[in-house]
């Protein structure tokens, strides 16, 4: 997906608390916020695991959305010719913290 449309929805979660970005993400009706929510909820997870901390305590410091490879297609175009496209993907980084 490409990083312009996963960025639209990691805008909305900046500087939310886990719990709501995560509500939030749930109604919202784009592909990208469930990749998002998937990151999310492994960032959460570690921190719960790794530097035992409470989930209710956490917030989306940083959301990052960063240009990853590009794959480089061709489709059939017009009188016999052919049309490049570029099939983007990302990279999603969510950096969490605690309320102290």
């Amino acid at each position: 997906m490409s990083p312009k449309k996963v960025n639209e929805v990691a805008r909305v979660i900046r500087g939310k608390t886990a719990t709501d970005a995560l509500d939030l993400l749930k109604f919202t009706p784009r592909k990208s916020a469930a990749l998002i929510s998937k990151t999310l909820q492994s960032a959460i997870a570690n921190a719960e695991n790794n530097h035992d901390l409470s989930a209710d305590s956490l917030t989306v410091e940083k959301a990052v959305v960063e240009q990853g490879p590009v794959l480089k297609r061709f489709k059939a175009a017009a009188r016999g010719g052919i049309a490049r496209r570029k099939k983007r993907m990302s990279h999603i980084r969510i950096t969490l913290t605690d309320n102290q």
